[in-house]
């Protein structure tokens, strides 16, 4: 545990002068572009960069849209024109489908029992589905009427940075909380309807960028009282539908400015990387939180809250 936490630091780090020498070499910055230039495209390595991002935070509570936003500005992607940002904005959220597909195949069994329940075949599995389409609906609520606002206010380098630094004190905070004696490695459990409701307010709390879907879905299932691995995976069978619904979203209302802007060879080619790096960061979290807790991922977002904090202002 104590050397895992200089570890994750070391290849934020590696990251961020990977991606600064990116931009200066290859992509010219936002404020040399031409008032008149078209927008500019994705190289299929930028948008295999972008996947591999995303694919390896989305389910680890550190934010993928931090990490996104943060990626695309040290490689130079243009947000400067409201254009450019919807586009940018569109394919680090369209990329996600790779993310879900890779959670459908690792819990396919939880799945499949959803689809038996809904048919009437399995008691256990409807009630799981219930519970996750309840911990759902305050995230479609909340997005449907504050999402324009959300996007133009806090998709931002300085909101994500606040997000981090917060966050990776929540998670040091609620680390300290004792684990239930009765902790088992057997089914995921269902909570009932009420607690999943609290999840999903749990859950809102990240559409703030930068805070994590993935905690916060994790934080409600332990405050409701839910064991570490059981809340994880309720945590990403809920992301399953959160960002689901997320990706149609965007895809109908900004898909073809994406196209337009990035092709779609861009798109294929961060969602594959999306969905390969995401199958080896939930098999890896999985196995990792049944040895530690969360609070190298506290660390890890403080670190990088005050690294990428110290960069933006030299």
């Amino acid at each position: 545990m104590r050397t895992a936490a200089p570890r994750l630091v070391a290849v934020l780090a590696l990251w961020i002068l990977a991606g600064t020498l990116a931009a200066q070499t290859v992509a010219p910055a936002p404020a040399d572009l031409p008032v008149e230039a078209p927008l500019p495209k994705m190289s299929l390595w930028q948008a295999v960069i972008l996947g591999v991002v995303e694919g390896v935070t989305e389910y680890l509570p550190i934010s993928s849209t931090g990490h996104l936003i943060v990626t695309q500005r040290l490689m130079g992607i243009a947000v400067d024109t409201q254009e450019a940002k919807d586009a940018a904005d569109a394919f680090a959220i369209c990329i996600q489908a790779g993310a879900i597909v890779a959670v459908l195949g690792l819990y396919f069994p939880s799945v499949r029992r959803m689809v038996h329940g809904i048919f009437g075949r399995d008691p256990d599995g409807l009630r799981l589905a219930k519970a996750l389409v309840t911990a759902f609906l305050p995230a479609l609520v909340l997005g449907l009427l504050f999402n324009k606002m959300i996007k133009a206010v806090l998709f931002g380098m300085w909101p994500v940075i606040f997000a981090w630094i917060v966050g990776g004190i929540i998670i040091l905070a609620v680390a300290r909380k004792p684990k239930p004696s009765s902790e088992t490695q057997g089914a995921l459990p269902v909570p009932d309807l009420r607690q999943a409701l609290l999840i999903g307010c749990f859950q809102c709390v990240a559409m703030w960028p930068g805070t994590s879907r993935s905690l916060m879905a994790i934080v409600g299932g332990i405050v409701v009282g839910m064991g570490m691995r059981r809340a994880v995976e309720f945590s990403f069978l809920l992301g399953v539908i959160t960002l689901g619904a997320a990706t149609v979203k965007d895809g109908l209302e900004f898909g073809p400015l994406m196209l337009e802007t990035y092709g779609l060879p861009a798109l294929v080619a961060g969602a594959i990387a999306a969905f390969a790096s995401a199958v080896l960061a939930v098999r890896w979290l999985v196995g990792y939180l049944n040895q530690h807790g969360l609070q190298v991922f506290g660390w890890y977002r403080i670190a990088a809250g005050v690294l990428v904090g110290a960069w933006m202002l030299v």
